[in-house]
């Protein structure tokens, strides 16, 4: 026998270690295969939109590529006062090629968005600019529209120059660069975006309070009745599943109309006055009712599926250490619901804070969402990239949200049963 350890041979002569290292590779590339068609449909549907959305808020390239001699022109420029000639030169020559190729109004609306009042000017000037002589470039484009004398409409167009920029994500916040390149407030009159974030916050989290409030008792309710009532019940609660969330909110509406039914009642049971009934359309409280009303189920089949695993002897037990039935309550059964209490509240949060068809039906100016905005920014004004910038904030918010659970409760106390 020789001193050096002989190597254990498979049937076919190869070694052993070398045969498990390819049966183990093998094995590898087939549950790589099994999850490939799942990771890329997460790549697809998931990762690649976001990663779209990221780069589109921040790509600022298409006023750098329409106005090349420009940017070239203001790099000497220091931004205080009126740019030379030369810049209203390399403007005019950057501007006309725009105008032959009819691309001049996409110009007009970009910049826009960064000073309003541009495509007015702008679209004035492509007029004008025919009868235009040679030399004296900036006299007669000032000659145009005084806002062309107004050194902030310049200011605008050097601060477009990067072709990469985080301003969307400041606007977001109402915050801008100004001149000098710092990040300043807008005045106070016009920071609507700030109150909306709250507004979206506050809203979230009273939904979700008032769902948790209403929700526990109907899933304690489930979880100790008979199977066959609990089974009628748990139909009932998820009936509204079965009706389209559009008909539902077009429900409320019609229900919490001054002259709708739920104000009838109160005027017949005579708790307001038929002169003074209660506004609860087109505010936070018609916004309240019917959100609550709709992400309800969220909340309650969580708690329902953890409060049916908990044996009814536990709270006999507790009764019978000489627990009142509040006390047997709160120090045995109420801890061992804290996972679909977690759960429940993660779901219907997360559901609200990005919700929008109920809050633009039923919520008005003072019930509006940071979603809202959004769509409005993607239909009306066509600002895509700052659009894509709030999606993003607001996606980083929830996934913040969750961090901060994470950490004070553990993700891991979060179960549905």
């Amino acid at each position: 026998m020789s001193s050096e350890t002989q190597k254990i041979l498979t049937t076919d002569g190869i070694p052993l270690e070398i045969s498990l290292k390819k049966a183990e590779k093998k094995n590898k590339i087939k549950a790589f295969l099994l999850v490939a068609p799942l990771l890329l449909f997460i790549i697809i549907t998931y990762i690649f939109p976001i990663g779209e959305m990221f780069t589109r808020s921040i790509d600022d390239r298409m006023v750098t590529n329409m106005l090349p001699k420009t940017f070239k022109a203001m790099e000497t420029w220091d931004g205080k006062e009126l740019p030379p000639e030369e810049v209203f030169a390399a403007f005019l020559s950057d501007y006309r090629a725009l105008a032959e190729k009819k691309e001049h109004g996409k110009l007009g609306q970009r910049l826009n968005k960064e000073k309003n009042g541009f495509n007015t000017i702008l679209k004035k000037l492509w007029r004008k600019m025919k009868k235009f002589e040679d030399g004296n470039t900036k006299e007669q484009i000032m000659a145009v529209h005084k806002r062309f004398r107004d050194v902030k409409y310049w200011q605008a167009i050097k601060r477009t120059a990067p072709p990469y920029t985080m301003g969307k994500y400041l606007k977001g916040m109402d915050m801008y660069y100004d001149e000098d390149g710092k990040v300043v407030q807008v005045e106070e009159d016009r920071r609507i975006h700030r109150i909306l974030w709250l507004r979206t916050l506050e809203i979230a989290v009273v939904v979700t309070i008032l769902c948790f409030l209403m929700g526990y008792p109907i899933a304690h309710l489930l979880a100790t009745l008979p199977m066959k009532y609990s089974n009628l019940l748990m139909i009932c609660v998820l009936l509204p599943f079965w009706t389209s969330l559009l008909v539902r909110t077009a429900s409320w509406m019609i229900l919490l109309q001054q002259q709708g039914i739920v104000n009838d009642f109160f005027v017949m049971i005579g708790l307001v006055a038929d002169d003074n009934r209660p506004e609860m359309m087109y505010n936070k409280t018609g916004t309240y009712i019917a959100m609550t009303q709709i992400l309800l189920p969220f909340m309650v089949l969580p708690l329902y599926s953890v409060m049916k695993t908990i044996s009814p002897s536990l709270m006999r037990a507790g009764k019978s250490l000489g627990g009142t039935p509040f006390v047997a309550f709160w120090k045995v059964y109420f801890p061992l619901t804290i996972p679909g209490i977690g759960a429940g509240c993660l779901l219907v949060f997360i559901l609200a804070i990005g919700y929008y068809i109920t809050p633009a039906l039923v919520g008005g100016a003072s019930g509006t969402l940071i979603s809202n905005q959004i769509a409005y920014h993607m239909k009306e004004t066509l600002d895509w990239s700052f659009a894509s910038a709030m999606g993003l904030m607001l996606l980083t918010g929830v996934l913040v949200v969750y961090w901060i659970y994470n950490k004070l409760v553990g993700i891991d106390n979060i179960k549905l049963g």
